[in-house]
């Protein structure tokens, strides 16, 4: 767990005092604080177009962070019923995406007509100006054989009259379509469950050819940071396609994987169909050490495809943090690797532990094992364009102007 500073970069320089201990969110127990200060200075205020903000005091947490890295909006997903309490903390900081109620114990009908409902709301009460299709291929264990599959599939009769309600209330299509190779390698390696991840894109690149008008957004690097060529391809095949550079730790590795001029290369051709996302989420359940009780118990299940798979009560991300020191730490940390790999020219460990590493090397037995960040050091005019440029282009063509 070591690293070498650079010219323009050092880790080292961001040492806390007195020293904190070494978590996966703080591998090298950093002044994140510092650490902000140390990067170079942006060329433009940061729009952040994905995000999962909720919880009143996360927020405050979050808003303090955002602060420190020069983020000034925020896009994020919220259940419909949490949507004020984070408008009433966050203001015009923040915009929302329409998202499906997860914890809804009917899951059928949260994603179905209860969907369409939570869009029209969105749209009538908070402006909301995208919607969020959730496609991950664990969508394939909520709503399980063939009859749960149309009800999830891209071109699908629900999908479709979704996406229709968008298009009639001139709102944008943000798409979690794939997950990273190494899922599919390791949890999504059952055919009888789940789908290729090429086969992931046939539904989607229909859908977006029969709502050719309406811009999509590709959230996690469209879900193929891995294959540049893949992406290529897309872009080009869709002119209404855009994609978020959320998911830092799946961006981070993979980006890096890459040859750096390669990567460079990619971002200065669809330099204006690329926006600034970090995915970061938050959650009150952060500020609360895990040894303090048990977690709250589940709902019960509804009937039909929710037998025996009852909606999630706890975040499933709670388990990340248990303080406001950590949770700040946590929040800090995304923005900070994708600061210093679109900055500059770091080439060592991410400051993140990564698990996917053990996923696909049982070898790897350290819980705190990285993989390599490379900076990539874009120059100011392409700073701007990611940070805010790209962002603004799209969000405009839905009428939210920020």
């Amino acid at each position: 767990m070591t690293t070498q500073p650079t010219q323009s970069f050092s880790l080292f320089a961001a040492r806390a005092t007195p020293a904190r201990p070494a978590r996966p969110e703080n591998r090298f127990g950093l002044d994140y604080r510092l650490a902000a200060e140390l990067l170079p200075r942006t060329p433009t205020p940061i729009v952040d177009i994905h995000t999962h903000l909720n919880g009143p005091g996360a927020l405050e947490i979050y808003r303090r962070v955002a602060g420190h890295f020069g983020v000034v909006k925020a896009l994020t997903m919220v259940r419909l019923s949490e949507a004020e309490t984070v408008k009433k903390s966050l203001g015009d900081f923040v915009h929302f995406i329409a998202f499906p109620d997860f914890r809804n114990p009917d899951r059928v009908r949260a994603f179905t007509e209860g969907f369409l409902e939570d869009i029209q709301a969105f749209h009538d009460r908070f402006d909301s100006r995208m919607i969020k299709l959730w496609n991950a291929p664990r969508v394939y264990e909520m709503f399980p054989g063939a009859e749960g599959r149309g009800l999830v599939a891209f071109d699908g009769e629900w999908r479709v009259r979704q996406v229709a309600l968008a298009q009639s209330l001139g709102m944008g299509v943000m798409v979690h379509v794939a997950d990273p190779d190494t899922w599919f390698a390791a949890k999504y390696a059952d055919r009888n469950i789940y789908p290729t991840k090429r086969e992931q894109y046939v539904g989607l690149e229909r859908l977006m050819d029969q709502f050719s008008d309406v811009p999509f957004l590709g959230a996690h690097m469209g879900g193929y940071s891995e294959d540049l060529g893949f992406l290529d391809g897309l872009l080009t095949r869709h002119q209404n396609f855009h994609i978020d550079t959320s998911a830092t730790k799946w961006v981070v590795r993979e980006l890096s994987k890459h040859p750096t001029s390669r990567v460079v290369e990619f971002f200065d051709k669809w330099q204006d169909r690329i926006c600034f996302g970090s995915d970061i989420v938050t959650t009150d359940e952060h500020l609360v050490r895990k040894d303090a009780g048990p977690a709250p118990a589940p709902a019960a299940p509804a009937p039909g495809f929710n037998a025996g798979k009852p909606a999630v009560v706890r975040h499933p991300m709670a388990d990340l943090a248990e303080s406001e020191e950590t949770a700040f730490d946590l929040y800090a940390s995304r923005y900070l690797a994708l600061r210093m790999m679109f900055e500059t020219d770091y080439d060592g460990e991410s400051p993140i532990a990564d698990p996917d590493l053990r996923m696909v090397d049982p070898s790897i037995t350290d819980p705190l094992a990285a993989p390599t960040l490379r900076g990539l050091g874009l120059g100011k005019d392409r700073l701007a364009m990611l940070y805010r440029g790209a962002g603004v282009n799209l969000l405009a063509k839905m009428g939210l102007r920020i």
